[in-house]
């Protein structure tokens, strides 16, 4: 195990994710939630209600601006993720599911994001695999809450 400056926690085996429960992975650098980035996302999924695609209305609506969809805002743990932990010898990693989402704070259209992350639970699982449980928490710059909180759930198998 081993960390690298930019490239966050490097793993290369199921021993150095056993032993990296507790660690805090850091975060990683800010993006920024655009407009286009929220319109894509509706097209997507379909989901094109006024407060996330209308710029004119959402003025005058709960938030004062369009806000991303709280399932956009929790996709980007997959966009972090790899941002704030690697592996080495890795022949295959899985999504195994989620725990806990939340989304704390609305993130409005024009909001600065980035990943924190921390290794939260490890264990052996069959075929020489590993079943690894990071918090990311996507922070909005300047919010005292994140815009969502959720525990990702990985199967890993090494070389």
């Amino acid at each position: 195990m081993s960390t690298t400056s930019n490239s966050g926690l490097c793993l290369d085996s199921v021993e150095s994710v056993l032993a990296a429960v507790g660690q805090d992975l850091g975060a990683t650098d800010w993006i920024e939630m655009s407009q286009q980035r929220i319109n894509t996302f509706a097209d997507a999924t379909g989901d094109h209600q006024w407060i996330h695609v209308d710029p004119e209305r959402a003025k005058s609506g709960p938030f004062g601006a369009c806000i991303a969809h709280g399932y956009l805002t929790l996709s980007l743990a997959n966009l972090f993720l790899p941002q704030l932990i690697r592996y080495q010898r890795l022949k295959m990693g899985v999504n195994y599911g989620c725990d806990k989402v939340r989304f704390p704070a609305p993130v409005k259209v024009g909001s600065r994001l980035r990943g924190r992350g921390q290794v939260l639970t490890a264990e052996s699982i069959k075929g020489e695999g590993v079943q690894v449980s990071v918090r990311i928490s996507v922070e909005v710059e300047g919010s005292d809450k994140p815009g969502c909180v959720v525990d990702t759930i990985s199967r890993l198998y090494f070389e």
